[in-house]
């Protein structure tokens, strides 16, 4: 696809690619399938929650930007093409297909949709715009510009919302601009505005790279989503506040404008790998995630906020947000608390399976969920090009951990049902460790400064309803992984989701749990994985090895026999789709990013490339500072993982056997679709 509709949020609104995750991962390489268990009996996510297709009419291309429900019921849908149609009967309830109407056309790719006092309102890439239907023939007559904002042209000058926020303001959210970095090439991009009705822009904070998503929480806190990039180590969602600054410093060039709420400077950041955590205890202003979302084990593209209110019929997690992943097609649930008036949280799985990237969530009168998807020219988990889904609770509900919050001294945590107080209390069922991301203007980040977290107590609640671990060595500012694989409910069923992932801000106060010889765990060595000592400091870089000869061997008296140029295009391609070689052939390889996300290149063993593929991904929290390059014998030849316009050169003897040797970037998912044969002839 080309780059004028390269994605809002998947490496470049995080850039849009693609992984099926299959929620497998763990902090020292333990792997394990989340949403669905191996054994007999095993819960599964559609054993609570259904995915309805909606039908969509093959004339329409319904590259869903927003959503919104009108007074009639009927479901307005704002598309990447610059339409929006007016869906009625989206139920289909009776076997009811939906009909559709075209309200409007000739937008520029709206990616936000609002019903507001009886009017459509929308972002288009330059403006804020309301549409009428004036003489009630069911399409639009009155297209009004509320307010607008320059452009410099650029592909990724992506507009977001509106979204009302608690005085019922209409937010706008900008995104920056790409020139091999996020820059703010006009004014205001990479900023959330506050739009008054007189269409008057106020600024109300920056530091936003690719905020697609966005959305108020049950206490009527702004959160947005944000994607990993430049500054950015991973996918999160953090609280915003009038004159907060997020990270990253695009958007500060217009901090010494008239009325901007930011008076931080670029110049007041430091850049050396710390993570963001501790930058922000220097640099007032400056605010870290209120959870993070570990990259590739819960999404690649951090999409939708949707609060779970009034509205929504969705189990038992009333106050919780439901966050939307365009990459991995899937919704995760957060729980936040708030500890000395900072939000903090819990991340889970909650339900995959979409058939196309997810971008917008929004309630249907009956309490069910609507979603709106689409691949954005990206491949997304699914492989539909786009789509409208419901997701219906069936009334039967999961055994999950419904909320996690932290205490002086470790978590404790609630459950939808009474667990079993012999698996609870046993320390081998439950494993938690800690880790974070470096903050640097470099694209992403490494999981860096992994350690683990012993427990030393474990008490259940008298209703078996909850648990309360004592845990050591937590970490202000990090992400602490905690899995409960052992715990049992009390009719012996597994969790459905057995893992999270918890950012702990603050320490609250209060009690600490006293440790008595009833609830103390025994060491036993610490059971092993509870032995090590917390790893600190940075991943080292993956060095030259067989598979990766970075200087031309010394045997090479005449040089390479043939020296092979290959880089990135748009759209998850290769540049080439084939190339030949002769077989022992002296082959140099050229390798170049041009991309504005991650890539790699893995050249094997042939019909290997979705084996390949698939055990990239189960390579977790390690995977990137392994360069997502599986240790198995089909692997013949790969470069490292590169930064946009970073470039790898490798040398390698060609196959003797003759035949077709797939090469694939194996960054999580991209190997679907970026893909390409060496032919050995």
């Amino acid at each position: 696809m080309k780059s004028q509709y390269m994605p809002t949020n998947r490496r470049t609104m995080h850039l849009w690619m693609t992984s099926f995750c299959l929620l497998i991962f763990c902090l020292h390489g333990f792997s394990q399938k989340a949403s669905k268990d191996t054994g007999t009996g095993a819960p599964k996510e559609e054993d609570y929650y259904q995915i309805r297709t909606v039908r969509i009419p093959e004339h329409i291309s319904l590259e869903v930007g927003g959503l919104a429900f009108m007074s009639d019921d009927a479901l307005a849908v704002c598309t990447r093409k610059g339409e929006v149609w007016i869906i009625h009967d989206p139920y289909m309830k009776g076997g009811k297909l939906p009909s559709y109407k075209l309200f409007a056309q000739g937008l520029h790719e709206p990616l936000g949709l609002n019903y507001i006092d009886g009017d459509l309102y929308l972002t288009q890439r330059a403006e804020l715009t309301r549409l009428r239907d004036l003489d009630g023939d069911g399409e639009a007559d009155e297209y009004k510009t509320v307010t607008s904002w320059p452009l410099s042209g650029n592909y990724h000058e992506y507009a977001y919302g509106p979204v009302l926020d608690k005085n019922g303001n209409m937010m706008v959210n900008l995104n920056l601009g790409w020139i091999g970095y996020g820059a703010s090439l006009s004014k205001w991009h990479g900023w959330m505005l506050r739009v008054d009705r007189d269409g008057t822009i106020k600024p109300f904070a920056t530091g936003l790279r690719s905020p697609a998503g966005f959305g108020l929480n049950d206490q009527g806190d702004m959160f947005y989503a944000e994607n990993q990039g430049d500054w950015v180590g991973s996918g999160s969602i953090t609280h915003v506040a009038e004159g907060d600054f997020l990270g990253n410093p695009g958007g500060l060039v217009w901090a010494g404008e008239p009325g901007s709420p930011v008076k931080l400077k670029k110049s007041d950041l430091p850049d050396n790998d710390e993570p963001k955590y501790d930058v922000a205890l220097r640099v007032p202003g400056l605010k870290p995630p209120s959870v993070w979302f570990p990259h590739t084990i819960l999404g690649i593209s951090t999409s939708a906020i949707l609060n779970y209110d009034q509205h929504g019929k969705m189990g038992p997690f009333e106050g919780q947000l439901f966050v939307g992943d365009q990459g991995q097609s899937k919704i995760m649930r957060v729980y936040l608390e708030k500890v000395k008036g900072v939000y903090q949280g819990i991340v889970f799985p909650f339900r995959e399976g979409f058939s196309s990237g997810i971008l917008r969530q929004v309630w249907g009168s009956d309490g069910s969920m609507f979603v709106g998807m689409t691949s954005r020219g990206w491949s997304s988990d699914g492989g539909g090009l786009y789509g409208l889904q419901q997701l219906v609770w069936n009334g039967k509900t999961p055994f999950e951990m419904k909320t996690v919050q932290a205490r002086p001294d470790g978590f404790e945590f609630t459950f939808t049902e009474p667990v079993n107080e012999k698996t609870a209390k046993d320390v081998m069922s439950w494993k938690i460790g800690s880790f974070t991301y470096m903050y640097h203007h470099q694209y992403g980040s490494p999981v860096i400064n992994q350690g683990t977290c012993p427990i030393r107590a474990i008490t259940v609640s008298p209703d078996r309803m909850s648990v309360r671990l004592v845990v050591d060595s937590l970490r202000l500012g990090y992400i602490h992984e905690i899995r409960a694989e052992g715990v049992r409910s009390s009719s012996s069923k597994p969790l459905l989701h057995a893992y999270g992932y918890y950012t702990l801000n603050r320490f609250p106060d209060g009690d600490k749990l006293a440790i008595t010889a009833e609830n103390k765990v025994v060491p036993m060595a610490m059971h092993d994985h509870q032995a090590m000592a917390a790893e600190s400091g940075k991943p080292v870089p993956q060095k030259a090895s067989a598979k990766r000869v970075t200087r031309q061997p010394s045997d090479w008296k005449k040089g390479p026999d043939q020296v092979i140029v290959i880089a990135t295009k748009p759209g998850l391609k290769f540049d080439l789709e084939t190339f030949s070689v002769k077989p022992g052939a002296r082959v140099k390889l050229v390798f170049n990013n041009n991309d504005d996300m991650l890539h790699n290149f893995v050249i094997g063993k042939p019909g290997s490339a979705d084996k390949i593929g698939g055990a990239a991904l189960k390579l977790g929290l390690d995977g990137e500072k392994m360069s997502f390059i599986p240790s198995m014998p089909e692997v013949l030849v790969h470069t490292i993982l590169l930064h946009p316009k970073e470039s790898d050169t490798i040398y390698f003897t060609a196959p003797d056997k003759p035949g077709q040797y797939p090469y694939v970037c194996t960054y999580p998912g991209h190997y679907l679709v970026m893909r390409g044969v060496v032919k050995v002839q």
